[in-house]
């Protein structure tokens, strides 16, 4: 009964190294991925306005929407 004992727990022992060896080396190889990434493809700085795009959105339509989208709310709580 010993022997299956200690060799259920080397056998528990190994599996838990293997996978801490495992998922250590992972972090190590996202780690170095990330820093290969960030060194060699930098971000591209985003650009402040989106052409096509205007902000003279008149008033009024922007409390049409803002009031459907609270009657739309409101009906939604009450199906719940």
């Amino acid at each position: 009964m010993t022997e299956q004992m200690t060799s259920g727990i080397e056998l528990m022992f190994t599996g838990m190294g293997i996978v801490f060896l495992f998922l250590t080396m992972l972090v190590v190889a996202i780690n170095l991925m990330s820093a290969f990434v960030q060194r060699y493809f930098p971000d591209i700085p985003a650009s402040r306005t989106v052409p096509g795009i205007t902000n003279d959105i008149d008033k009024s339509v922007v409390a049409a929407i803002t009031a459907a989208v609270h009657q739309y709310r409101n009906d939604r709580k009450g199906r719940k």
